[in-house]
């Protein structure tokens, strides 16, 4: 069997790390990760042929003399060397969690930080128990920060990722009504994203904290390093203009001037509150942040503001909860235009609180006047509503080519398996 000292004198040769055969390239390190349906043990020897340098395997069955690495479990061996690679660092490694905008506020602190700093950063969402260990094995020499984004849909997650990172710093964006199935209820929620927390605070770490949020300030106590940023009684203090179609942040405390985004919604000033924050914080120059945040465009189907033939869209069909949701309705409704039309898909992964929180979308739906509604699939199907019903998105982008809206404005926002971006096909 290898050991992980061993492993990592490999890695140190062929510092390229690859879980998929497909997008294997010359000499990079393989790691046979077992599925659910499949044993990837099997493709060794496909990986090698590919050009692989060696494979790590978990199965003797499938070695290969002097080209595969045998040790008692790939998953376990990856987590391991990737926390060998992180204990050789000794700069900021930052770890962003939250049941919203983790994304988001993981880019804007990248964008902020490299302005100054050799910054390395989740790439994506690559923030699961595979994912978090590819980012830190992907951190070179040159590292004077690291941005490390955590998800995680069921309580302790968050605590095993914190093992592997080992963050010094730490922001937990919001504790919303996201998983609820897995983490068996909002208190879950809090309790399973407040593990960062818990990793800081044993290990002297410090916590970038959202003030505005009393739950926050109550789950950090005990954390002697924090730094605050909020609308008010914070270090970094802000509040959001009104009057353009993008997010605009005038600056109360901690900062001067204001910092005009790309972003769509008031529901990412926390988001710009927090990059700020961490900005200051490791004092990047003020005209530095400003500049790396005014230039940040979101993409992946976050907040986006785009236009199609006449008609203006919101798309933000990355991901959907509860709290997220009714953020989006909320501003859609405030947002200036006409001809305001709503396409939600369902949300997933709600439990025994799914008809409820759908139907709490409803009522939401129901406080504004909108030219139309389109609700999407799911338990979108099963609750009482006088909106329009379709099984799936292609079923309601039909209907869209058949009534040809014009100069029409959409917010189109649904969970990640409802592929609520199919609608852009149809207008």
């Amino acid at each position: 069997m290898v050991n992980v000292t061993d492993l990592y004198e490999v890695y140190l040769q062929h510092p390229n790390v690859q879980t998929d055969t497909r997008k294997l390239k010359q000499d990079d390190l393989f790691f046979a990760l077992k599925g659910p349906n499949f044993n990837a043990n099997a493709f060794a020897r496909q990986a090698l042929d590919a050009g692989a340098a060696y494979a790590v395997i978990d199965d003797p069955a499938y070695a290969i003399e002097g080209k595969t690495l045998l040790v008692d479990d790939v998953l376990t061996a990856l987590q391991q060397l990737a926390r060998h690679h992180r204990q050789q660092f000794n700069i900021p490694f930052i770890a962003i969690t939250g049941s919203n905008g983790k994304t988001t506020t993981k880019e804007l602190i990248h964008a902020v930080l490299s302005s100054t700093f050799k910054t390395y950063t989740t790439e994506g969402n690559l923030n699961n128990h595979i994912g978090v260990p590819l980012t830190i094995l992907k951190i070179r020499q040159d590292a004077e920060m690291a941005v490390i984004e955590m998800g995680a849909n069921h309580l302790r997650e968050i605590a095993s990722y914190c093992e592997v990172a080992l963050p010094n710093y730490g922001l937990i964006t919001n504790c919303g009504k996201a998983h609820l199935e897995g983490f068996g209820g909002e208190e879950g929620v809090r309790k399973g994203k407040g593990e960062l927390y818990d990793h800081l605070r044993a290990h002297d770490g410090a916590a970038f904290i959202m003030w505005d949020y009393p739950y926050l300030r109550d789950m950090s106590k005990g954390i002697k390093n924090v730094y605050t940023y909020g609308t008010a009684d914070a270090e970094i203090t802000g509040r959001a203009v009104n009057g353009s179609q993008f997010l605009s942040v005038e600056f109360t405390n901690g900062f001067h001037g204001n910092i005009q985004t790309s972003l769509v919604g008031d529901y990412n000033l926390p988001n710009v509150l927090a990059a700020v924050a961490i900005g200051k914080y490791f004092k990047v120059e003020e005209e530095k942040i400003k500049a790396s945040i005014e230039s940040y465009t979101p993409n992946n189907s976050r907040s986006q503001l785009m236009q199609k033939n006449s008609n203006k869209i919101i798309l933000d069909a990355y991901n959907a909860n509860p709290s997220s949701m009714k953020a989006a309705i909320d501003n859609f409704a405030k947002a200036e235009g006409h001809e305001k039309i709503l396409a939600l898909g369902a949300m997933a992964e709600l439990g025994a609180d799914s008809l409820k929180e759908h139907s709490g979308i409803i009522k939401e739906i129901d406080k504004h006047q909108w030219k139309d509604v389109l609700l999407v699939g799911g338990d979108f199907l099963k609750v009482d509503h006088t909106y329009r019903k379709f099984n799936s998105p292609d079923e309601a982008g039909t209907w869209l080519q058949n009534i040809k809206p014009h100069n029409a404005f959409f917010l189109i926002k649904g969970s990640r398996s409802m592929q609520m971006e199919k609608l852009l096909d149809y207008l």
